[in-house]
């Protein structure tokens, strides 16, 4: 039984009808830049964010990029951030001219580890950007504490995390001095193609962000910024605002698929024999509902790129996430690292795989998976 990795035709088939129709009257309205459909995303967004401002951008990239901006980083300044992540965690904070200083990870969260953030800091230190990898928070307490005592803002970059919550029940987004989201077609909350938004409880921050996204005009044609193009469409905020409403539901089908797994794997005996390691809720046992959203469910595994190679032989869908870090780019050797430097990025990386979680994927489906990979270490 073939189990693809992510099922967007079956994810978006039961929605079929009131997608085409927030299409339809997005049509009608012929208001596709910044319509009304925008503001209300904007502000239910925000408000199931915990926060109180919402600003939709292009993507989750630029609501990155424009997070900063707002910020003032700039030439010389420095962010401190993860080598484990989605590339533009980092590119956002090259394009403005600024360094990206890496810090390594928590070998059970893939987070950044805050107890190594006091020794990347330095007197150019602006930001510290923490990425709730795979729908887990990073552990923002410690960090918002370094973050107060040197002055330095917080970016939580929320890509794949839109709802999760801490172990003290508040949400991604809504700790830091801004939070970012994607919807990304893949993301728990996907639009039909790029969208972002970028969160804030600072009403000056936001209207500053507000500004930028329409290339820093306000009135038009009047620029006290320089901005950019970063306008969310009508037509992608019209979509998320029909899957808005069904987000807790997938969360939670997607939280029991992954106990199923846990049960099939132990099961299968593969977690005894430490051959596979599931991945750790650290949060759960606090009472956090969205304790992880998991966006992806990754494995860590003996034989990773072989097992790979056997998925892809059987039809299992599977994914590395990211076999580079940051600080092995060729594009980031200027930094002057090394192999060796972020041994647990380094580790993730060459260890990790994805296996299929998505709200639609079945029990069969499940079982495929696990006793495809049961056969591969027998």
């Amino acid at each position: 039984m073939p189990v693809p990795l992510l099922d967007l035709k079956a994810h978006h088939e039961p929605l079929h009808k009131e997608i085409m129709g927030a299409l339809e009257q997005t049509f009608q309205s012929q208001a596709f830049i910044l319509g009304p459909e925008v503001g209300k995303l904007e502000e239910r967004v925000a408000a199931y964010c915990q926060a109180r401002y919402g600003i939709g951008v292009t993507s989750g990239t630029d609501a990155l990029l424009i997070g900063l901006m707002a910020l003032g980083i700039g030439q010389g300044d420095e962010v401190i951030t993860t080598p484990y992540s989605f590339f533009a965690t980092a590119g956002a904070v090259v394009r403005l001219g600024a360094k990206p200083v890496l810090v390594d990870i928590d070998p059970v969260t893939y987070n950044i580890d805050p107890a190594k953030i006091k020794s990347a800091l330095t007197a150019k230190s602006k930001a510290i950007i923490p990425v709730h990898l795979y729908g887990q928070c990073a552990d923002m307490t410690p960090i918002m504490d370094i973050a107060k005592r040197h002055n330095l803002s917080v970016i939580e970059d929320a890509a794949q995390a839109i709802g999760s919550e801490y172990h003290d029940g508040r949400r991604a987004c809504s700790i830091g001095t801004i939070g970012c989201l994607s919807f990304f077609p893949s993301k728990n909350l996907g639009c039909l193609g790029d969208g972002g938004m970028t969160i804030t409880n600072d009403p000056d921050l936001a209207e500053r962000i507000r500004v930028l996204r329409v290339h820093g005009s306000k009135p038009k044609y009047y620029h006290k910024l320089i901005g950019g193009n970063f306008r969310l469409d009508t037509i992608q905020a019209a979509v998320l605002n029909v899957k808005l409403d069904y987000l807790d539901g997938w969360t939670k089908r997607r939280q029991e698929n992954a106990t199923r797994y846990e049960t099939l794997f132990k099961q299968s005996g593969l977690t005894q024999t430490g051959r596979v390691k599931l991945p750790e809720p650290v949060y759960r046992s606090s009472g956090a509902k969205h304790y992880h959203i998991y966006n992806q469910f990754v494995l860590r595994v003996e034989q990773r790129d072989a097992l790979m190679a056997h998925l892809k032989q059987k039809g299992i869908g599977a994914e590395i996430y990211y076999p580079v870090p940051f600080h092995l780019q060729e594009c980031f050797l200027y930094l002057g690292h090394k192999q060796g430097d972020f041994p647990e990025s380094e580790r993730a990386a060459n260890e990790t795989i994805a296996i299929p979680i998505y709200p639609e994927l079945t029990p069969a489906q499940q079982t495929e998976v696990v006793e495809t990979i049961s056969d591969f270490y027998r």
